[in-house]
C-alpha cells in the first residue's frame, strides 16, 4: 500500500503512521499479537516540505484584494458557453463582495500567524480585549494564549455580534461557527495574482517576518505555539540580518588587513592590482 502511494509521499507516510498508532495501541491493550504491527520496520518516503512566504510586495497585494472585497467586491468570469449565462449580470456587474467575516478571518490569520480552526472556532470568551490576547482552552498544541498586535484589536472590534451565536467568525448556520475559508480565499487570491497560495502560507509568513527582524527563533515559536524548537528551525535561514552583519564584519576586517582604506574615497582594497593587470 506505501509502496503504491509513491506519487503522494505525504500521504504515504500518513497513512503510514496513522495505521502504526493504531497497532500500538491494539497491542498495548492487549488486541493484537507482540510484533504484529505491519507498518514497523517500513522506510518513509523523503519528504520536502513546502515553504511559501509572501514578500512584501504579495502582502500588499493581498491587502489591496482584501479592501477590495470587502468594498465593491472581486470580479468574476461567466461561462458564456451555459445555457444559463444569457440570463447573467452585464461584465460591469460581475462582482461579488466578500463576507465581512471571512475577510476579518483572513486578517486575522494574517497578523496573528494562528492555525485556521483557532481563528474560524475562536469564540468571544476567549477575547481579551484589556491585555490583546486570545485564550484558547484547546488547540493543536492543547492550552495556547494568541497575542494579538495593535492591528487586530479593531477588526475584532469592528465585527458584529450574532444574537445567539458565541462565536467570532460566524458562519451561514445558526449558532456555528464558519466551516471554511475555501471560496473566498480562492477569490481574493486570484484577484491579488496569488494563485496556488495557501491559507497555511500566512502562517509561514508571519515566521519569515519574524525571523527577518531576527527576533529570535524561541520568541517566533512561542508565539506560533510549537512545542519543539525543530519545528520553528525551519526559519532559521530566513534569520540573514546576524549573517550580513557577521560577513561584512569579516570583510572589512581582512580587507583592512590586506591593506587598509583608501585615504581618497574610503574605499576598501584588498591588494588586486590595478586596471587591467586586475583580469
Amino acid at each position: 500500500m506505501h509502496a503504491k502511494m509513491r506519487a503522494t509521499p505525504f500521504a504515504a507516510n500518513r497513512c503510514l503512521a496513522v495505521i502504526s498508532k493504531l497497532f500500538n495501541w491494539a497491542n498495548a491493550r492487549g488486541l493484537v499479537p507482540e510484533g504484529s504491527n505491519p507498518a514497523t520496520r517500513i522506510e518513509r518516503f523523503p519528504e520536502h516540505r513546502r515553504e511559501r512566504f509572501l514578500s512584501s510586495l504579495e502582502l500588499g497585494r493581498l491587502g489591496d484584494a482584501l479592501r477590495e472585497g470587502e468594498t465593491i467586491g472581486i470580479a468574476f468570469d461567466i461561462d458564456m458557453t451555459k445555457p444559463s449565462a444569457k440570463h447573467a449580470p452585464k461584465p460591469e456587474n460581475r462582482r461579488r463582495v466578500i463576507d465581512p467575516f471571512a475577510i476579518a478571518a483572513i486578517r486575522l490569520l494574517i497578523l496573528t500567524g494562528a492555525r485556521l480552526r483557532e481563528i474560524l472556532d475562536l469564540e468571544w470568551r476567549h477575547v481579551d480585549f484589556e491585555r490583546g490576547m486570545l485564550h484558547l482552552a484547546d488547540s493543536k498544541t492543547g492550552k495556547k494564549s494568541i497575542y494579538l498586535p495593535p492591528a487586530a484589536l479593531p477588526i475584532l472590534e469592528s465585527l458584529p455580534r450574532v444574537e445567539g451565536n458565541s462565536f467570532v467568525i460566524c458562519g451561514s448556520k445558526a449558532g456555528a461557527s464558519r466551516s471554511d475559508l475555501k471560496k473566498p480565499w480562492v477569490a481574493i487570491t486570484a484577484a491579488a495574482g496569488l494563485q496556488g497560495l495557501r491559507i497555511h502560507d500566512l502562517r509561514h509568513s508571519f515566521a519569515s517576518v519574524g525571523a527577518g527582524a531576527s527576533l529570535g527563533l524561541p520568541i517566533i515559536g512561542k508565539l506560533l505555539g510549537h512545542t519543539q524548537a525543530a519545528t520553528t528551525h525551519r526559519y532559521a535561514h530566513l534569520d540573514c540580518d546576524p549573517l550580513r552583519r557577521a560577513v561584512d564584519t569579516i570583510g572589512a576586517t581582512i580587507a583592512a588587513a590586506m591593506n587598509g582604506p583608501s585615504p581618497k574615497d574610503g574605499v576598501v582594497s584588498i591588494g588586486l592590482p590595478a586596471g587591467d593587470e586586475a583580469l
